[in-house]
């Protein structure tokens, strides 16, 4: 096999770790004496909810909403599966949010609610608090997806503008719940997924605003007024809160578990690995130029590292944009690690997104080769003017080296490997 197949097969095994197919029914729990109600929202949200259906015992009463993106549904029959807007929320994720706070709102202390959660969610259930509007959201969004925010950050936002997220949809539910979760967040804390609808929120209004003033957002008079609300009125319910007293929120899949299955692969094959972390946040571009000095110092100085080797590592880096091209987090990595290593031989390296999307692109990240830079030279590719207008996905697209996997179903954040022989 060649050094692209081994990097693509680690890829699939990282997915293959964090399929809910195989991991949700290892965690359902018994079904209640009354009914069963399944909500859930993300990237992983279908595929969580036909893993449900076809473990739940078929005499036994279920039923429920998840949202997943756009073009992510499952074909299920018991659960309905609705799609909406992602990264930007839409009408078809308020609308659905209000369905399921509806239907949570009916439930009984002999009911359960299970509660279906992976990344994405947070733009998915999109029901704004009293005096926001749809529009506020998706223009914060925007904003904030744009100006290097971490995801903590953002959801930070999101969970004090949302009637669902922040631990808001466990306030209103009498029944019993268990949330199942596959984070695709650094810390894998339950609260930042899906931006926390079961999940006790640690932070404030007062938080949410300096955020907003620390990247100099420009935003409604209608969000600074419902952070600045006095009394908290627009709090979220806290840790020991007792509305939490019934809920269980259980992190089923993680960015570890998928680079410790991509190492296994890997030592299969006689390759050793290092991984490197799976909460490795910052700059693209900068943990790149990182990674490149790691790469010179075992190629250069093998005292204590030798190929050949393996780098792994997971988390979730961010771009802040102020070019007008295509790209996403692992293209910019890549393209940016491309250039710190000049070419250099015998290594190669894949960045991709493990829910099969690289930002807002149909591609889930790319590959590199110690002839790229060469290869790019020669089609007239100018790899630094390429990284200065943020336009990775074009640079790769032209090369033919983006790596196109569609829909994967789950989402456990970054996966990034560099092969060195």
């Amino acid at each position: 096999m060649s050094p692209r197949d081994y990097l693509l097969n680690s890829f699939t095994a990282a997915i293959k770790a964090a399929d809910p197919l195989n991991l949700v029914p290892q965690h359902l729990p018994n079904p209640p004496k009354g009914k069963t109600f399944v909500v859930g929202a993300g990237k992983a949200a279908a595929a969580m909810a036909l893993a449900t259906e076809n473990a739940w015992p078929q005499d036994k009463p279920l039923e429920g909403i998840v949202v997943a993106r756009y073009g992510h549904a499952l074909p299920t029959q018991r659960i309905k599966v609705m799609e909406a807007g992602h990264p930007i929320p839409d009408s078809n994720g308020e609308y659905a949010a209000k369905q399921i706070l509806s239907a949570v709102k009916t439930l009984t202390n002999d009911d359960l609610l299970i509660c279906l959660l992976s990344g994405g969610g947070s733009s998915l259930l999109s029901l704004p608090i009293q005096g926001i509007t749809l529009k506020n959201l998706q223009d914060i969004t925007r904003q904030l997806l744009n100006c290097g925010a971490n995801i903590q950050e953002i959801n930070m936002i999101r969970k004090h503008l949302s009637m669902i997220q922040g631990g808001r949809l466990a306030s209103i539910c009498k029944a019993p719940i268990l949330a199942l979760i596959i984070s695709d967040v650094t810390g894998d804390a339950a609260t930042h997924v899906a931006s926390g609808p079961c999940a006790p929120d640690p932070t404030t209004c007062a938080e949410a605003l300096a955020i907003i003033h620390h990247y100099e957002l420009e935003v409604s008079s209608n969000i600074i007024a419902a952070l600045s609300a006095p009394n908290g009125m627009n709090e979220t319910p806290k840790p020991n809160s007792s509305v939490f007293d019934h809920v269980e929120n259980r992190i089923i899949a993680t960015a570890r578990h998928s680079l410790d299955a991509a190492a296994q692969y890997f030592r299969e094959i006689g390759i050793d690995s290092l991984i490197l972390g799976d909460t490795v946040t910052g700059e693209a571009r900068e943990i790149a130029k990182c990674y490149a000095a790691l790469v010179r110092e075992i190629k250069f100085h093998p005292q204590r590292l030798k190929a050949p080797i393996t780098l792994l590592s997971g988390g979730e880096t961010s771009v802040t944009v102020k070019g007008n091209g295509r790209g996403g987090r692992n293209t910019e990595f890549l393209l940016s690690l491309l250039i710190a290593l000049d070419g250099m031989a015998n290594v190669h390296a894949l960045a991709c997104d493990t829910d099969g999307i690289d930002g807002s692109e149909n591609n889930a990240g790319a590959i590199i080769a110690p002839d790229s830079l060469t290869r790019a030279m020669n089609n007239g590719l100018n790899p630094a003017s390429s990284l200065f207008n943020n336009d990775a996905h074009s640079f790769f697209a032209k090369l033919g080296d983006l790596v196109v996997t569609g829909p994967t179903y789950t989402n456990v954040n970054d996966y990034r490997v560099i092969l060195l022989f």
